[in-house]
């Protein structure tokens, strides 16, 4: 059980100042692309100088093949968990899932965002069914394929774990205080929300960066998570 602190910064500059000043030194952390992309693969080596372990959420969704060769090249960073699209296929995750033969990555599959709605899923993807149903499609898909689990909201982690087994892992985003502004997400929960439904994992960004007081936020989150205070 961890709870990763989503590093939405641009640089690694701005990513350092921010853990430094707020003594997150050690913390569970997830790279997203925005920094990746920006920093590559230096940016694993210098938070896990650091003592961090890392989610690196890359969400990858291409051709088996590609993804395949990327995960090999991902493997070498002993990260503890990286993503891919659930949409992008059964042999696509099987290919992934190879790619990290021989490392303790684990690869988690996403299934629908914690941005979307049941309405952006019919009126704009044309997918059939409700949230529910599509998340337990993708995460039977990627359970068959290989996936050691799913990123999913905290909403859904009951019959993700009902449908596929208890250990099968989750890994829930959309985490807010109490007291934390929704922003771009519909479908959040609190930490302790997340404890009682049977979450796995957590990923905890806005309500931990953009609080007045970060180091206390991410303490309140751990109290709420691992004690349901």
């Amino acid at each position: 059980m961890s709870v990763y602190v989503a590093l939405d910064f641009p640089t690694w500059t701005e990513t350092e100042r921010f853990l430094q000043e707020n003594d997150l030194a050690g913390v569970p952390v997830k790279v997203g692309m925005e920094l990746f992309y920006r920093e590559g693969p230096a940016i694993v080596e210098k938070l896990q100088a650091h003592n961090h372990s890392i989610f690196l959420d890359l969400k990858l969704h291409d051709i088996p093949n590609t993804v395949h060769q990327a995960m090999k090249n991902i493997a070498s960073l002993d990260v503890d968990l990286v993503t891919t699209h659930a949409i992008g296929g059964k042999e696509m995750i099987y290919q992934a899932k190879q790619g990290l033969a021989g490392s303790s990555t684990k690869l988690m599959t996403v299934t629908i965002l914690t941005s979307m709605d049941s309405a952006i899923l019919e009126q704009e993807l044309g997918l059939p069914g409700n949230v529910e149903e599509n998340v337990i499609r993708f995460a039977t898909l990627a359970q068959e394929a290989g996936a050691d689990g799913v990123v999913s909201s905290v909403h859904e982690v009951p019959m993700i774990k009902k449908h596929c087994g208890e250990k099968f892992l989750s890994i829930t985003p959309g985490i807010r205080l109490a007291d934390s502004s929704q922003d771009d997400q519909k479908r959040i929960a609190t930490p302790k929300k997340a404890k009682e439904l049977g979450s796995d994992f957590l990923v905890v960004g806005r309500s931990i960066t953009k609080a007045a007081n970060p180091r206390k936020a991410y303490e309140q989150v751990l109290k709420e998570w691992q004690h349901g205070e």
